[in-house]
Formats: C-alpha cells, structure tokens, sequence
C-alpha cells in the first residue's frame, strides 16, 4: 500500500456563511419544532440549534405534500441543488454548487448507497424510494473528517421510520399521473405507482416493518412515435422510439428493530428491481417467410438492474460509560442487457440475448465510540470507516476493454479509514468542533481530511457559525479504466489518476424571532468559498491522426456563494422565500490549450407557501424554483485549424411551479392529494452547446423535463 509523500497542499481560503439552517416549511398543522432532532455528523443526536453545522431538513409533511415517490420528485425547489435527469438512460443526479454528484454523498442511516461509480456518488435519485422515510438532512460543504472521500460538496442522508406511535400502522396508496399531456388510465402512458406499507409495534422491544411500492413510467414520447412507429427518418422529432425512456421500478423494503436497557439493535433490508426499455429509432426492412411478407424490424435493447440493500445497525453502552454505534452493510449493484430483433408489425421478438453488463459490490462497515467525559462541556468520538468495492464491467457496454486480451474488467478497491472529533463547549454560547481522517488506500496515496467548526450563541436568538474543512475526492471505476478506442474513438481512462482535495470554510448567522400573536420569523444570510485541486477532466491529449481523449488530473475549481433565506409562521400559513447567487471559476490546461478561468455566476430564487383550512381539513401548497443562466468552458475543437479551443456554453434560466391540494377525509383515514407538476411546462432549455458531444458546437435544446402534468394520490390509513 502506498504512503502518502505529501501531508500538505497549497490550502485555498473559503468563507461560507449559511444563515438558513432549517429549509423546510414549517408545518402549518402544528407547532415548530425548535428543538428538531438531527443525527448527521453529530457525535450524538440533538437539536439544530446546539448543531455545529448548518443542517436543512426536509420532513416527511413536504415530502408528502409534493406527493414525492422519489428522491429525484423532492430536491429539484431547493437552493444550491440542481437535479440533472439524463432522458437517455433515466437516470437523474444532483449537483451542488456546480459539482456533479461525485463529489456529494448520499445516506440512508448514514451507510452510504451503491451506484455505478461507486458508493454514495452518483446515485441514481430515482431509485431511492420515499415511502418509509421520517425525514432527509442536508448539509452543504466539506464533510469528509465523518463521511470521508468524495463528501466534498455536502452529504444527505435519509432517515428512515423505526417506530410508530401505535400499534399497527398499514397505509395503502394509488397515485396517477399524466406525463405532459400523455396519459392512459392504469395503461400504456402517464406514470402509474401503487405502495403498500405495515407497520408493528410488537410491543416495547420489537418493532417490525415491511413494504412495497411500483412505479410504472410509460416514457414520454414527446413528438417522437413510440414503440410501435414504423417510419425511417433522419428528423430526430419523427423518429421511432422516446424521448424519456420508458421505466418500471418495484421497490421493496423490510425492517425489525429490537432494544431494551438503552441497547437497539435494527437490520434493515431493501430491494430494487428496475427494467429500462430502448427503442431503436432506426428501422430497416427483413423478408419473413413464415409471414411471406417484407417486415419493419428494429434491434432494441433492455436495461435490467437488480439492487440489494443489507444494514444491520448496533447502539449502545460498552462497559456501561461508553456509546458505540456500528454499522455493517453489503450492497450490490448488478446490470444486465438483453438485445433483441423486434418485428414492429407483429409485436414479436427474435434472437434475444442477455449479457451481464455492469455489476458493483460494496463490503462496508463504520463505528463510532464517543462519550468518554463524565463533564458534558467536552464531547470525544473516535471512528472508523472500512470500504470494500469489486466493480465489474463486461465488454458489451462497450467502455472497459484495457487489454487486446481482457474482455472484461474486474478490479477491486478498498479503504480503511479512521477518524476522531472533539467538540468543546467553552462556554454556554461558544462551541469548538475540531475534527481529523485518515485513510489508507490500496490503490492511491493515503489521504486525510480535516476539519474545525465554531458555534456561538448570541442573545435575542441569533446564531453565529463558522468551519472549515478539507476533503478529498478519489478517482472513479469510469476515470481510472475506460478503454473506448476503434476506427471513430479514442476514449482513455489513466490509472495513475491522482484524488483529488478540496478545501472550504464556512460561517453562519441566523436569527429566530417569535411573537405574542403566534408569528414566528426566521432570518439568515450566507456566504461560501470552495477550491479544489487537481481535478479530474475528460480531456483532449491529441489531435492527429486522430482526436485522442483522456482522464487527466488539470483542472482547478474555485467557488464562491451568497445566498440568504427568510421563513414566517403564522397560524395556519407558512411561507419561505430564499436567494442564492454563485461564482464558479475553472482552469483547466491540458498542455494544449488553457481556458480561462473568470468566475462566471449562476443565481437561483425559491419559494414556497402553505396554507391549511382547519375546517375543510386542507392544506393549498405551492413551490417555486427559478434556476438563472448557467455557464461554463467546456473543451471543443476548432473546425478549421483542428486546435483544441475553450468555448463557453451556456444554458438558458428556467423556473419550475408545482401546486398541490391536501384533504383529509374520516377522521385522517383517507387522503387526497391533487397537484401539478412543472406548472410553466419547461421541456428543452436552449444551450450554445450540443449535450451530446462535448467536442462539438452548436446550439441545442437540452431535455430536462417532459412538461406540465398533472397527478392524482389516493391513501388509506389504518391505524390500529
């Protein structure tokens, strides 16, 4: 195993000020909880305000009133988070403060999820299901002293249901919905999702629970024909096939939970079965003789993907002082392809194969051992992560192909990580948190993260918060081994890619006011600054004979944010209004060519409001998202010369509405859930650049949503 030669690096400054800790709208059928327990990167679980880190919370009253199936239906209205679909594969991911999903990590009970690159990166938002969540925590910056390589941008972790206040809980949901305009009851278009959650509070030690949900997503064909389309066209708007691939998911999930004596003791389990269907638009002719008739035929495709969740999570007391918390799980990820001949007159299909196509398994286990003081001013956890991942990629997905002889690639990595925080309770109002990571790797240098967080606490309700840390980000399955290379490509992963560090620093300041009357405000104000070094870029190492591409470490990230957010509650009504503007610079020189490196600023506007009717026991929601221009210099070539130049692409500023409709029936036994999504009907958004390629130009649409539509939920709750 490799040393790391270097414990230092040129630190960049970052100053990040989140005065809005809490982003959720408070729920206008009850009191606030100004006490609202979080768990992530505590070193033991309690309230937002004695919370070191600035911590947004979305509670499940949110989640359900968007009537949110998945992780991708929620985070699309809130600041700083941009939720990046890809109607090719289905698949959407998050980007935060202009850093794609590699470099933020999502949980669920703090055990990081499997994806195709890794683990807790790049998660398909679409495959977390929401039907058994308590609440989602986001914490935006550098968190990799608790959550370690490639929490560079932030965390969320979901936090899942363990209890319930009775002793029988079982919820049934139907939920209909058009996609755009198209839609057929219970059929061949629109998104069609059925759930069925139990829940048993055996009695004061035992608790179980189990569910299932279906979510059936009959593709949005937008102007194309759909899967029965016979014409042969080069106009990408008639063509044969989708423009948002059709998907159906089946989600399962188990969980039992023993405890006495201040022992609990939970394994969780989750199931995902997802099937992707891909319709050629290309169509040719085949003579059939059992038909006696010339046939149009299409070679389509099908993705299907099998994903195993296994957490078994232990709390408690060792030697009757200490608190321990261990979590061991095992995940895989597996994908396979079937290619078929599809007659489109008959609906039959021919020559089917099916190859494996991508698989992840991820061995993973992290403990904490904290409260060695008896003084409650001073608070030490010590921890340790351990991360085995075996990733394979058969040479059918047409990427990992290193060797002449190698048809597949196979490669193993793993971590071994230990860490320790203190937090410091100087005074009632002042807190210090510093904070260290160790990791030894078996592919890479060691790393290590760092980190030092302040809280003080001001009269008249004010907030102060300041840190700073350092984190790191190491190289992916697709950076350290793709190997794309025939008559028309030249696509190289580098196995002696570097991780790459961050550094960032954040303050905070946020004032809670209450009145009298009821009327409850909250202020904050942000500022942010964040670099990172060496970064990975995809990027053109030679031009003749011909365009060669490769992984280098080049490019440097700089970023820069203010934002601000104001929340009120009175009564029945509550409302959040915020604003974030960012700076984004960087420089990337790839030994042929430098692009510049001015920051280029990006603002984002939210805002929503609820409103409930106690008589008609029904609440009126509405959201709102403004994303501005964003920009950036990609690598492109000039058509004349053949040099490699830096363009700059932009893609135009787009909002996004959602209302909805609650009303509860039977004394809170049956909801009814009536919404809009995408209310401006945003489908393509203009970019100078095409999505595609990123080595040509040329203006485009890019497609990020499939329109304004329309959703019906239904829910019956039994409670026992």
């Amino acid at each position: 195993m490799q040393r790391i030669t270097k414990l230092f690096t040129p630190i960049a400054f970052s100053l990040s000020i989140s005065l809005f800790a809490q982003e959720h709208v408070i729920d206008s059928t009850k009191n606030t909880k100004l006490d609202e327990v979080i768990v992530t990167g505590q070193i033991e679980p309690q309230s937002i305000k004695k919370s070191v880190f600035n911590v947004r919370v979305i509670s499940k009253e949110d989640i359900q009133r968007q009537a949110a199936n998945n992780l991708g239906d929620v985070l699309n209205q809130y600041l700083n988070i941009v939720v990046r679909p890809n109607s090719s594969d289905g698949r959407s991911s998050v980007s935060m403060f202009g850093l794609d999903g590699q470099y933020f990590k999502i949980l669920v009970d703090n055990v990081p999820m499997v994806s195709d690159t890794g683990l807790g990166n790049n998660v398909d938002l679409t495959q977390i299901n929401l039907d058994d969540v308590e609440q989602l925590e986001i914490i935006e910056g550098s968190m990799g002293v608790t959550h370690g390589a490639n929490a560079v941008s932030g965390v969320i972790n979901i936090i899942t249901k363990k209890s319930t206040k009775n002793k029988w809980d079982i919820t049934a949901t139907v939920q209909e919905e058009t996609i755009g305009n198209e839609y057929e009851p219970l059929g061949k278009e629109g998104r069609h999702i059925q759930a069925l959650r139990a829940a048993h509070e055996i009695n004061d030690n035992w608790f179980f629970s189990i569910g299932a949900n279906r979510n059936d997503f009959q593709g949005f064909k937008d102007n194309r024909g759909g899967k029965d389309f016979t014409e042969n066209t080069s106009d990408i708007e008639y063509q044969r096939g989708y423009s948002w691939l059709p998907k159906e998911q089946f989600f399962t999930n188990a969980l039992i939970r023993y405890q006495k004596n201040g022992m609990r003791l939970f394994y969780r389990f989750e199931y995902l079965n997802e099937d992707i269907d891909y319709y050629n638009p290309i169509v040719s002719n085949e003579f059939s003789e059992q038909a006696n008739s010339v046939m149009r035929i299409s070679t389509d495709r099908r993705y299907y993907t099998d994903k195993f969740y296994h957490h078994l999570n232990g709390v408690g007391k060792l030697f009757s002082t200490l608190d321990y918390n261990v979590s061991l799980s095992y995940q895989t990820q597996q994908r396979e392809l079937e290619q078929f001949k599809y007659y489109i007159q008959t609906g039959e299909e021919a020559n089917n194969e099916t190859k494996p196509y991508q698989e992840t398994d991820i061995i993973y286990s992290t403990g904490t051992l904290s409260n060695f003081f008896k003084e409650k001013k001073y608070d030490l956890q010590f921890g340790y992560e351990f991360v085995n991942t075996n990733g394979y990629s058969s040479s059918v997905t047409g990427l990992f192909n290193p060797t002449e002889n190698s048809q597949n690639t196979d490669r193993r990595l793993e971590n071994y990580d230990f860490f320790g925080v203190a937090e410091i309770s100087l005074s009632d109002r002042f807190s210090i948190r510093p904070g260290y990571r160790y990791s030894f790797q078996s592919k890479f240098d060691d790393q290590w993260a760092g980190s030092f967080g302040m809280r003080y606490l001001f009269n008249h309700n004010i907030e102060a918060r300041a840190s700073y840390g350092r984190s790191y980000r190491t190289p992916n399955y697709d950076e350290l081994y793709t190997y794309f290379v025939d008559a028309n490509h030249n696509v190289q992963g580098n196995e002696q890619l570097i991780p790459e560090t961050s550094n960032s620093a954040e303050a905070s300041i946020k004032k809670m006011s209450f009145f009298d009357s009821g009327l409850k405000l909250s202020n904050n104000i942000n500022f942010a600054y964040m670099a990172v070094n060496d970064r990975i870029e995809l990027a053109v190492v030679q031009t003749t004979p011909m365009l060669e591409s490769k992984y280098i470490n080049i490019s440097k990230y700089q970023m820069w944010n203010v934002s601000t957010g104001h929340q009120v509650g009175y009564k029945n009504l509550s409302a959040k209004v915020g604003f974030t503007i960012a700076g984004i610079s960087r420089k990337i020189d790839n030994g042929l060519a430098v692009s510049d490196d001015k920051f280029l600023t990006n603002y984002q506007f939210n805002a929503n409001l609820a409103y409930t009717v106690p008589k008609w026991k029904t609440t009126f929601s509405a959201f709102y998202k403004l994303n501005g221009k964003q920009q950036q210099y990609i690598e492109s070539t000039d058509a004349s010369s053949g040099d490699v130049i830096y363009v700059l692409q932009e893609l135009e500023s787009f909002g996004l509405l959602d209302a909805s409709v609650k009303k509860t029936f039977f004394d809170k036994t049956f909801d009814v859930t009536l919404g809009a999504r995408n209310l401006l009907n945003i489908v393509n958004v203009r970019s100078n650049i095409g999505a595609s390629d990123a080595h040509t130009t040329g203006s485009t649409n890019n497609l990020l949503g499939y329109g304004r539509s329309f959703f019906l939920k239904l829910t019956y709750n039994i409670n026992l």
